[in-house]
């Protein structure tokens, strides 16, 4: 944090995770009423998200807005299906956003982001060149000239370990430090190929079937990240005496320390069936679950 931020405002993105919690919390006991909070619901989000995370900031004393664009999102990504080019979508779409809303404020100079290393490293070629970049996250990169905004980023040269140090230490929530990390860019990312309202509603039960089951059988805080990816195929099945042609799902469950290197978790066998059964039988379009047991080098903890 380079620039001294003074009296001046700041607008800060929340996503309900870890980073831009403890990023929050730090900068409001920094800078208190001068920091304004922006939630967005991006149409992107798990099932019943938004509004659950906006009752979750209350009584923490942030001051948090919360505003649906999931419209602004959904026709940024129509017709895409390439991973990069939703992600970049998605970034542009969220910095039209806090656009709009910095310019309802007045005397806002910075834009806070809960960016933390592994987002920097994995967004920056160390070669200065496109080709060793394994994504780009949105919140890493600089803003558009337009926006006459400064970065402040706190978190920016720690890990999630490190982040969640900070955070039991500013006295956040244990339960919300243990939050899972989820993508910034959302389901999006989760659904190979293009984007559709229907594809978001699937997954969206998916996901809450896999995440709720993991904690109720108590093995979410043995799990870093989990969640489940649409796959952008068909598969046979048969229900009772009819044949289908619907959606295979993979779910996804890795432990790590930092996000750099990640290993796949070996959930229990009646877990996984249980989980299948109730996933083919209540989400209609899916007839299909496989498990994925790749770890991170060489594969990616996100499919996209």
């Amino acid at each position: 944090m380079k620039e001294k931020i003074g009296n001046d405002k700041v607008v800060l993105g929340l996503s309900g995770g870890v980073d831009s919690t403890v990023a929050a919390v730090l900068l409001n006991k920094a800078i208190g009423k001068n920091l304004y909070c922006i939630f967005v619901n991006n149409g992107l989000l798990r099932k019943n998200e938004f509004q659950s995370v906006l009752d979750q900031y209350k009584g923490m004393g942030l001051n948090v807005k919360g505003v649906d664009a999931s419209k602004r999102f959904y026709d940024a990504l129509a017709g895409l299906d390439d991973p990069e080019a939703k992600r970049k979508a998605i970034g542009n779409a969220f910095i039209e956003v806090f656009d709009d809303e910095a310019h309802q404020l007045t005397d806002v100079k910075f834009l806070g982001q809960g960016t933390i290393y592994p987002d920097v490293i994995e967004s920056v070629s160390a070669t200065g060149g496109p080709s060793a970049t394994i994504k780009s996250h949105h919140n890493v990169g600089g803003l558009p000239d337009f926006m006459k905004l400064k970065i402040v980023e706190p978190l920016r040269m720690l890990f999630k370990d490190e982040v969640r140090r900070v955070g039991a230490t500013l006295g956040i929530d244990p339960e919300l430090l243990g939050r899972h990390p989820f993508p910034g860019p959302g389901l999006a990312i989760r659904i190979l190929g293009d984007i559709t309202l229907e594809k978001v509603a699937i997954l969206q039960e998916v996901d809450a079937i896999f995440i709720n089951g993991l904690k109720e059988h108590g093995l979410y805080d043995k799990v870093w990240q989990a969640g489940a990816i649409l796959l952008p195929v068909n598969s046979v099945g048969v229900m009772g005496d009819e044949r289908t042609y619907e959606k295979v799902v993979a779910l996804r469950a890795v432990e790590s320390t930092d996000g750099m290197t990640a290993d796949w978790v070996h959930l229990p066998y009646e877990f996984l069936m249980k989980t299948s059964n109730e996933i083919i039988n209540k989400v209609k379009g899916v007839n299909r679950v496989v498990y994925d047991i790749s770890s991170k080098p060489p594969a990616t903890i996100e499919w996209e």
